[in-house]
């Protein structure tokens, strides 16, 4: 198994995406990339103790790899805007990938690369690219979000069309078990 760290806004939403994909067997919520040790979510909230929301994902490489995970990570959030996502605003909303190895580094930038090249946003790429920092979990009421939440207004409305873009986008990716 291999991990990746990604920030792409708020963690309910990018959990939600990435649990659905075939080759993902754990997505935990978190903080990483701050000063404070063990953050709780009222602490990052406030924008100052340099966390970001992410998701650490246990993928199986033989099954999707750090690539494919990447392609869904740029399509499932706006890699444009500094510090924000949709409604959501600061720091611990920001785009990041927290690579493990200089492997996922080598990937993460050529992939933005190859993006900026191609012209697929509009406006300049803003995301970060950092080596992983201490991860840590956050409460168990974030964790399965979505799944525990459906009926939610958040999750009908801002996660549930995330999820049918994405699963329109990149259904061969996802898990046989969620398509019947």
């Amino acid at each position: 198994m291999q991990t990746a760290t990604l920030g792409g806004g708020c963690f309910w939403c990018t959990e939600a995406v990435f649990q659905t994909l075939n080759g993902v067997s754990q997505v935990t919520s978190g903080y990483m990339g701050g000063d404070l040790k063990h953050p709780t979510y009222m602490e990052i909230c406030n924008g100052n103790t340099g966390h970001a929301e992410v998701i650490q994902i246990e993928f199986d490489e033989s099954i999707i790899s750090f690539h494919e995970l990447l392609l869904v990570f740029f399509k499932t959030h706006n890699p444009t805007t500094l510090n924000r996502q949709g409604n959501d605003v600061g720091t611990q909303y920001r785009s990041v990938v927290f690579y493990e190895n200089e492997d996922q580094k080598k990937q993460t930038e050529k992939m933005i690369a190859d993006l900026t090249q191609q012209n697929i946003f509009d406006k300049p790429i803003m995301t970060e690219v950092s080596p992983t920092a201490e991860f840590y979990e956050a409460e168990d009421y974030h964790q399965n979000y979505f799944s525990n939440n459906q009926g939610k207004p958040y999750c009908a409305f801002v996660i549930q069309p995330k999820l049918n873009k994405f699963a329109a986008d990149f259904r061969a990716k996802i898990k046989p078990e969620l398509l019947e």
